[in-house]
């Protein structure tokens, strides 16, 4: 018998803020919620740049307003969020990838979930060139002791928000004004700086969808309306 793939829907916003970014993810998980079949959800999968910006998870308590502050006058906006995890940046040259599922046409499982983002990115890397990309006890996707993929995530009831943000060709200064995700004594990298040659987000984009669409056993089609039009 053949089991049919679910349907991811690809947005692709480009580059705009963290706000229209988060207001869209809200938008998007939110604009099926209701149905009571749950095989009638929508899924995304959203693609974009943000302009730089810090910011802060759930869990992470002990950044004040003057640590604000602080970074606000690196010229970055400062973002409190609900995803899982602890201070990150997300900037120019960083792919942020914010899938939208609802987990039940897939595998009702966060641990499953995470393990699967994990995989994709892992697999993206080794489509690029970097072959020792690798999951470690800290979070996040690790080239020896440099991250080059944050994750964090949200669920709720199922649906799934925020995601991971791969660092393409990000300035990676902007990493040297936090302790990025708490793990202190480890640096950030990038597929650029691993490779020793510039990779842009359209090549990122085109390896990390064609894992995806395999980790997930998917099927994956471009947005077509004017989704994005109205959250800018």
């Amino acid at each position: 018998m053949c089991v049919r793939q679910p349907l991811v829907t690809v947005v692709r916003c480009g580059l705009h803020s963290y706000a229209s970014g988060l207001k869209l993810q809200q938008l998007l998980a939110k604009s099926t919620q209701n149905l009571d079949d749950f095989a009638e959800f929508r899924n995304y999968i959203v693609l974009q740049e943000h302009d730089p910006v810090y910011t802060i998870g759930i869990r992470t308590k002990n950044y004040t307003k003057e640590d604000e502050d602080r970074l606000r006058k690196l010229g970055a906006e400062f973002h409190r969020t609900d995803r899982g995890g602890l201070i990150t940046f997300h900037g120019p040259g960083q792919l942020v990838a914010y899938p939208i599922l609802h987990l039940r046409q897939f595998k009702p499982s966060i641990r499953w979930y995470v393990a699967s983002l994990e995989r994709t990115v892992i697999e993206t890397c080794r489509q690029l060139g970097i072959p020792d990309a690798t999951t470690t006890q800290d979070t996040g996707i690790w080239v020896g002791d440099h991250k080059i993929c944050a994750i964090g995530v949200h669920g709720s009831r199922y649906v799934t928000t925020h995601g991971i943000g791969l660092n393409c060709c990000t300035d990676l200064k902007w990493f040297e004004h936090i302790i990025p995700c708490g793990i202190e004594g480890k640096g950030v990298t990038s597929l650029s700086k691993q490779l020793g040659r510039h990779i842009g987000i359209p090549e990122a984009t085109n390896a990390f969808l064609s894992s995806f669409a395999n980790i997930f056993k998917c099927r994956l089609a471009e947005q077509a309306d004017a989704v994005t039009r109205d959250i800018k």
